[in-house]
């Protein structure tokens, strides 16, 4: 399924929900677990055991994921240009490549201009947020990352809600998403919700212990109460 940037820029902040964590032998089971209780985006971290010390999954499982959800990769390998592609092929909707992997952070994004996929850069906790204004012009997506890719079990970085505040600074007005992923938890979202992104990623707080399904449906309640209570 495609998505139109512009819809994740409003009404958020919107959920996408990562499946490393996942029972991968249950995960047909668990995403209509997940598609019942309203989630449309999932979140997919390809990790090549290079650039972060996972080794994780790849375009095949991005193709077995049912063309009905946004397919939302997250791509943490060393030279992204080599293999962003396949995953597009895959079907995916959104791409996302770290700053940090490439020495063509550019060339990536222009030989995404002809594909329909929204376009994005993640940057690691200690990447300077400065360091993707040249890029900004080309992005779709901005993803600020909250705990350092591929380490399980960080918290959530104190760090994140100063790096979200400059990069929306930053954006200058652009229409871009800003999104942030990595250390949330059901009982740090109302937090990270508060701080107005407009795209979430979480998968411990769906995926660790109990049913998937009731649990991304209490997520999705508190960011929306979160959310109400702000605008009130």
């Amino acid at each position: 399924m495609t998505i139109d940037p512009g819809r994740l820029l409003e009404g958020g902040p919107h959920v996408s929900v990562g499946i490393l964590t996942a029972d991968l032998l249950r995960l047909g089971e668990e995403l209509s677990q997940l598609e019942d209780a309203g989630i449309e985006l999932i979140h997919v971290d390809v990790g090549d055991g290079r650039f972060c010390p996972q080794l994780t999954i790849g375009a095949p499982v991005v193709r077995a994921i049912p063309d009905r959800f946004v397919k939302d990769v997250h791509l943490m390998v060393e030279e992204p240009l080599e293999s962003i592609h396949a995953c597009v092929d895959a079907g995916a909707s959104i791409v996302t490549f770290h700053l940090e992997s490439t020495r063509h952070p550019h060339r990536t994004l222009q030989s995404l201009a002809d594909r329909d996929v929204v376009r994005g850069v993640a940057l690691n906790p200690g990447t300077p947020l400065a360091a993707v204004e040249p890029l900004l012009d080309e992005l779709d997506l901005l993803l600020v990352l909250a705990v350092n890719p591929g380490w399980p079990g960080q918290t959530f970085l104190p760090s994140t809600e100063r790096r979200l505040a400059e990069a929306r600074e930053l954006m200058g007005g652009r229409s871009i998403i800003l999104g942030v992923d990595g250390g949330v938890t059901r009982s740090n979202v109302a937090d990270v919700a508060s701080l107005r992104p407009d795209l979430i990623v979480t998968g411990s707080a769906v995926f660790d212990g109990g049913n998937a399904g009731d649990n991304v449906r209490s997520l999705l309640e508190t960011v929306a109460s979160t959310v109400s209570v702000e605008r009130a």
